[in-house]
């Protein structure tokens, strides 16, 4: 009897410590950039956008180096996702990137961005200028929450 209760104890406070947990999910936001480039074998490049997340608008600024195969100029326009944000502060930060893509007064461009805190920003979108490159690229991103809205 007393080992019956003891069990029945048990699986009752095992129940209430797994109804009480909070499940960690990660959110995911939208990201709108327009950012400038231009180089020959070493690039630079700096931008605004504006991070989508939890129904507020968060402007940013984006600052990069690009070392590799990157020739000419352009203005990039680019929109996508952030995925594996746990907490706003997540999103700022340096990240590194591979992408490729060309220009001849318009062309395509995509992006993939990752971050030391996981969070991953996929962007695609359209150049206008005239410019090739493939190449590795570090970026910062501030985050200015001060200036947030609603969405």
């Amino acid at each position: 009897m007393l080992v019956r209760r003891a069990n029945w104890i048990a699986g009752v406070a095992l129940a209430a410590v797994i109804g009480l947990a909070a499940p960690s999910h990660a959110i995911t936001g939208t990201v709108r950039v327009t950012v400038a480039k231009a180089g020959l074998v070493v690039g630079a490049g700096g931008g605004k956008g504006v991070l989508t997340y939890r129904h507020r608008n968060y402007p940013f600024t984006v600052q990069g180096l690009s070392i590799g195969l990157t020739a000419g100029a352009s203005l990039n326009k680019l929109v996508g996702r952030a995925d594996y944000i746990n907490d706003l502060g997540d999103f700022s930060g340096t990240y590194s990137v591979i992408g490729v893509g060309a220009a001849l007064a318009g062309g395509a461009a995509g992006v993939q961005l990752r971050n030391a805190k996981g969070v991953i920003i996929t962007l695609q979108g359209f150049k206008a200028g005239l410019e090739a490159s493939a190449n590795i690229t570090k970026v910062v991103i501030t985050l200015d929450q001060s200036r947030s809205t609603p969405d």
